[in-house]
């Protein structure tokens, strides 16, 4: 769970008078007939920062949040144009599904329901805010399922094709998929070392590796919970793959450093190829992977040039 600081109210104590409320009711963007204000965008900002973004100085924060505008507005956008399409195709979430949705994950970290509302609270938003966020996740996940995912075909040809000529992705059909926590390497030897071995404790304890990685790691991939997917053995280098070779699935490695800093990591599971079957499914999932990439990001554009798009700031 993630805190969420109401930013406006933030930035009425920095102003110290209420001009700043002017600024909630500021339009940002205009997505066909939705608008998007600041204090949407603001909001937005907040609850996805990192926990070392989150903890610094108001002023400080704000200045990160200012330098960041545009390119989450660009985001938040995208995900409105996508929830548009969803009810323009009559596609929906009933009120049970959220809720065998949210029952899912309050048993997968044992939590009594009054135990899950609580920590919700205490992250800042109201159950009512989980419910819509999760709501809206679901529309997303099936809009893009219906418009994107179900009509990609990859074909014994096209496996056939990639065999043939594409050397650069059978070099990375094999490799791992991942989570990280990189510590970074400002500070202490020995006080970065210890909060490795405290992160870790913690994991082992039942901990969520992808929480630690949201409170914890200095990489990009913090704000997913540390999670790289899959990585080829022809991307990373020969100190990585020794300790991912190493270890079992769903282990968690010892610390070890590289130029990055001081690195956790954590093995989902090993893609291996055993014979001709498994070489074709693991170019069958790779070739699906591509094409569904290339495919969301033309749909995108579609609905982009399909629809009233106008950015304010």
């Amino acid at each position: 769970m993630k805190k969420l600081m109401y930013l406006p109210f933030l930035l009425i104590l920095l102003t110290g008078n209420t001009s700043a409320a002017v600024l909630l009711d500021k339009v940002v963007a205009i997505v066909n007939k939705e608008v998007i204000t600041w204090s949407d965008l603001y909001k937005g900002m907040e609850f996805e920062a990192l926990d070392n973004v989150k903890n610094l100085d108001p002023k400080e924060k704000l200045k990160i949040f200012k330098e960041n505008e545009h390119t989450f507005l660009e985001t938040m956008i995208d995900m409105r144009l996508q929830l548009q399409e969803a009810e323009r195709r009559g596609i929906t979430v009933s009120k049970d599904e959220v809720q065998s949705a949210i029952e899912m994950i309050r048993n997968k970290y044992g939590m009594s329901r009054e135990e899950f509302e609580k920590a919700i609270a205490q992250e800042g938003f109201t159950f009512k805010d989980y419910q819509k966020r999760l709501l809206e996740q679901m529309l997303l996940n099936r809009i893009v399922d219906q418009e994107v995912r179900n009509k990609i075909i990859v074909s014994e040809g096209d496996i056939d094709t990639a065999l043939k000529n594409d050397r650069a992705m059978l070099k990375n059909i094999e490799g791992y998929v991942i989570s990280i926590i990189n510590l970074g390497k400002t500070g202490p030897k020995d006080a970065l070392e210890s909060k490795a071995k405290e992160v870790i404790e913690r994991f082992k304890k039942g901990e969520s590796f992808a929480d630690l990685a949201r409170q914890y790691s200095t990489d990009p991939s913090a704000k997913t919970g540390g999670t790289l997917g899959f990585v080829g053995k022809g991307d990373i280098s020969p100190q990585l793959i020794k300790v991912l070779e190493g270890l079992r699935d769903n282990e968690v490695s010892e610390p070890f450093w590289t130029e990055h800093g001081l690195n956790i990591v954590l093995l989902h599971h090993k893609r291996e190829v055993k014979g001709d079957k498994d070489l074709r499914e693991a170019v069958r999932q790779r070739l699906t992977e591509e094409q569904f990439n290339r495919r969301y990001r033309d749909w995108l554009k579609g609905l982009r040039e399909r629809s009233y798009v106008e950015i304010k700031i």
